[in-house]
């Protein structure tokens, strides 16, 4: 076999396992919005012989010896390569059997998890998230093969990250967190909370022009209702939720602009890496990178807000808040609320390092599931200085832990890093892009990051990605000098 044949063999499979991915990825879709709660176990089962199929392609012998036999060239397949290498060698590391059981396991424990939260009960989810717990110590183990089983499991949302490198992020984003925080609680201006009730019809309609105005292709996804918003698919099946509460439009909003992030960045990918190794985000930080700047250095700017605020009066009518200004400072009121989805910026990244403390800990053996409750309410009261009323607005409250997402979190935060990296570079090559989101148009930002960010895929690193996009490698300082300047003019500071 020649080094091309080999090349040609190694995409050949990838693109046949990338379909099936897929494949797997709209059952996970249709289990979170459309199907029947009845077929909970079932959709296990299902789960379990997908991931059974895709496992055995992941570790078929003849990768290896592919990957031995080739040699790339050009940009493209050297990154392509480099993926499918690094994939063997994680896939090859967990037993079939383990593989399995994970997906069927955390197939069932989302349904069981989302009937705890509905009932608050805590004692119903427990049995469940241990065996959740006790699988992925299992394959962190077998990743890290002597390492940090954490460490491991991170790798497998952002390549070349590791539990140390985190915490000295949130090391170095805390203090100037806290600080503004506290300095905006004490201070004499204090936003109005938005209040009254808005009709689902009429939010439905608008999040979905919202969707439209941040570049999201109908011809290639739609958008349902969900328990937990999130995206699905890459390439050209991109499927959104949201959700919708009629006391709070700004979930929906903030929430479908959020999800259309992901999506556009999976629409976006250079076509001519469809189903390939290299054809959706590169990790996860840099897929949060998108939703971030999408929902707020773009969404709740004050520029996009003052155009919402009249499509807010066109739809519902007068709705309590009397000028533009005021309706910046409502979408971005800073309170210690308990739910991570509808935290503010300020607030946001304090609920992530919570989470990245208590899953570190439960990964190395330091915390287990029937501790975890207790562990997250002391967190919680500790950080915001409020009690947790209730599991679902504590510990129940994300599905994460359920579907076996353990090293996840933290690419929230990461995600924000890179966001506040990738608005100063874009503000500096687009000084006049507030006339546009003031007139309800994104797009000149959109694009901005449809260039610099989403059309390459994974061809790059993600730290690569970001500093290409930007100019500098990412750090933490633009993210808080942008959070201190915004809410420092909002609160008066």
């Amino acid at each position: 076999m020649t080094r091309n044949d080999a090349y040609e063999a190694l995409m050949a499979h990838a693109r046949e396992t990338c379909a099936l991915e897929q494949v797997a990825g709209r059952l996970g879709w249709d289990q979170e919005t459309m199907m029947p709660r009845g077929a909970a176990e079932q959709r296990g089962e299902e789960m379990a012989a997908m991931e059974g199929v895709l496992h055995a392609r992941r570790t078929d012998p003849r990768l290896g010896d592919w990957l031995e036999a080739v040699q790339a060239t050009d940009p493209v397949a050297l990154a392509q390569v480099e993926k499918l290498r690094r994939g063997y060698s994680r896939a090859s590391r967990v037993p079939a059997k383990l593989a399995q059981e994970i997906a069927r396991v955390t197939s069932v424990a989302q349904g069981i998890w989302a009937e705890a939260r509905s009932r608050d009960d805590v004692a119903h989810f427990l049995p469940t998230l241990a065996q959740v717990v006790a699988l992925k110590r299992e394959e962190g183990a077998a990743l890290a093969q002597g390492g940090d089983a954490y460490d491991a499991l991170v790798d497998d949302y952002e390549p070349g990250m590791t539990g140390a490198d985190i915490a000295a992020m949130f090391g170095a984003l805390r203090p100037r967190l806290v600080a503004l925080r506290e300095k905006i609680l004490g201070a004499d201006r204090q936003p109005a909370a938005l209040t009254g009730s808005f009709g689902a019809d009429a939010q439905n309609r608008l999040s979905r022009d919202l969707a439209t105005a941040f570049g999201y292709d109908w011809s290639r996804g739609r958008v349902d209702i969900a328990v937990h918003p999130f995206s699905s698919g890459s390439g050209n099946d991109v499927r959104i939720t949201t959700r919708i509460a009629e006391a709070d439009p700004f979930n929906c909003f903030y929430s479908t602009i959020h999800e259309v992030g992901h999506a556009c960045y999976e629409q976006n990918v250079d076509p001519d890496y469809l189903l390939t190794p290299i054809g959706g985000g590169v990790s996860m930080g840099v897929h949060e990178s998108q939703s971030r700047i999408y929902e707020n250095q773009l969404g709740r700017s004050r520029a996009f807000t003052g155009w919402l605020f009249g499509q807010m009066r066109e739809r519902f009518g007068e709705f309590g808040v009397a000028s533009p200004e005021d309706f910046f400072a409502t979408v971005n009121r800073v309170q210690p609320g308990f739910i991570r989805t509808e935290a503010d910026e300020v607030h946001y990244n304090l609920h992530v390092m919570l989470r990245f403390d208590l899953e570190r800990a439960l990964m190395r053996g330091e915390l287990e599931a029937d501790q975890l409750e207790e562990a997250w309410n002391a967190r919680f009261l500790s950080d915001f200085g409020v009690a947790v009323d209730r599991p679902s607005h504590g510990v129940l409250q994300d599905v994460h832990w359920s579907v076996g997402l353990f090293g996840y979190f933290p690419t929230y935060t990461l995600g924000n890093l890179y966001a506040g990296c990738l608005h100063k570079a874009l503000r500096a090559d687009l000084p006049d892009l507030d006339a546009q989101l003031a007139a309800g148009d994104p797009a000149p930002a959109t694009g901005w990051l449809r260039e610099k960010v989403q059309r390459h895929g994974g061809l790059y690193t993600p730290r690569s990605v970001i500093a290409r996009a930007c100019g500098f490698e990412p750090e933490a300082g633009p993210l808080l000098d942008y959070l201190e300047a915004k809410f420092g003019a909002i609160y008066g500071l």
